[in-house]
């Protein structure tokens, strides 16, 4: 396969995945802005919504006012931040359309009609139900395009490429939304454990498509070290750290077979991997603390990525 194919599929994955969390994290703050005053205090759920999409300081640029319009509209429809939902789904179609020959019609036409669908918004007034409607479309488009690949595509290198791009944005997602949480949420004066503190963790979980698989794996009230061992060791959870880096291992070696050589994205996902299954959840907190060991995974990810376009995609 021609690098700049792989390439291509490799970014199409991405932000295919991207434009899935963006609508997620845009929700869960929506739900978090529902909290009652008397519970959320002087804390903004929209704050955290930029800093989860890593857009904080990009937003902070602008010098505009944090507010749940201009947030959402930064986020979901802003031609300037390309990670917005609109820029992910038209570099996704045109990805898509670039390697039509590589991808099955029904993920073209999942991607297409995506992107279509979002004209749709263009200048709409986000009230609640329109904004749920919205969000619900673009989480279902990725929905689809992710299934119409799983029932249609070979099992190739296209397919693998397309593979890694994703399993490398979700774990990066899963490690920011967790992150954000942890670290700038709660406000400093809200108790750990209270009801503010219950709300927005469920409100995480929801966001990752995960309250129901904490409550079949723990049968237990919402506690952060039982989450963060859901959301980052737990093999079972598909959008697990654990789980993106098990799929990342399987993909990378496909690739070295096909291709019939090894190189360091191999012994870096690896190595990643292994330190994944040694490691408990009480290690995490007692050692570096979830945050640290959050923040040097974010990073480690990132060298992964650009190990594979060192390897195979320049």
């Amino acid at each position: 396969m021609l690098s700049r194919t792989a390439d291509t599929l490799f970014w199409l994955g991405r932000y295919v995945e991207r434009a899935d969390n963006i609508a997620r994290i845009i929700d869960a703050a929506d739900r978090l802005a529902t909290v009652p005053d008397s519970l959320a205090g002087e804390s903004s759920e929209w704050e955290p919504a930029l800093a989860a999409a890593g857009a904080l300081q990009a937003f902070n640029e602008r010098d505009l006012a944090i507010g749940r319009q201009a947030v959402i509209d930064f986020l979901a429809f802003d031609t300037d931040n390309p990670s917005s939902i609109r820029n992910c789904l038209d570099t996704a179609r045109a990805n898509a359309r670039a390697v039509r020959s590589s991808i099955t019609a029904e993920m073209w036409e999942a991607i297409n009609e995506a992107w279509l669908e979002l004209k749709r918004y263009n200048n709409a007034r986000m009230d609640r139900p329109t904004l749920n409607r919205f969000l619900s479309s673009v989480k279902e488009a990725c929905l689809r395009f992710d299934g119409s690949g799983y029932r249609t595509m070979l099992r190739h290198d296209a397919y693998w490429f397309l593979l890694i791009g994703l399993y490398l944005e979700r774990a990066d997602n899963t490690a920011r939304i967790l992150d954000v949480k942890y670290h700038v949420l709660l406000p400093r004066d809200a108790q750990v454990g209270g009801g503010l503190d219950y709300f927005q963790w469920s409100s995480i979980l929801r966001s990752v498509s995960a309250l129901t698989a904490y409550r079949w794996v723990y049968h237990d009230s919402l506690k952060p070290w039982l989450i963060a061992d859901l959301l980052v060791l737990n093999d079972e959870m598909p959008r697990s750290i654990a789980s993106c880096y098990e799929n990342l291992t399987m993909l990378l070696d496909e690739l070295s077979l096909r291709y019939g050589r090894q190189g360091p994205a191999q012994r870096a996902v690896r190595s990643m991997r292994t330190r994944l299954q040694n490691t408990e959840v009480a290690e995490i907190f007692q050692n570096k603390g979830l945050h640290e060991f959050l923040t040097e995974f974010i990073a480690e990810n990132a060298r992964l990525g650009h190990t594979v376009t060192e390897q195979y995609l320049t």
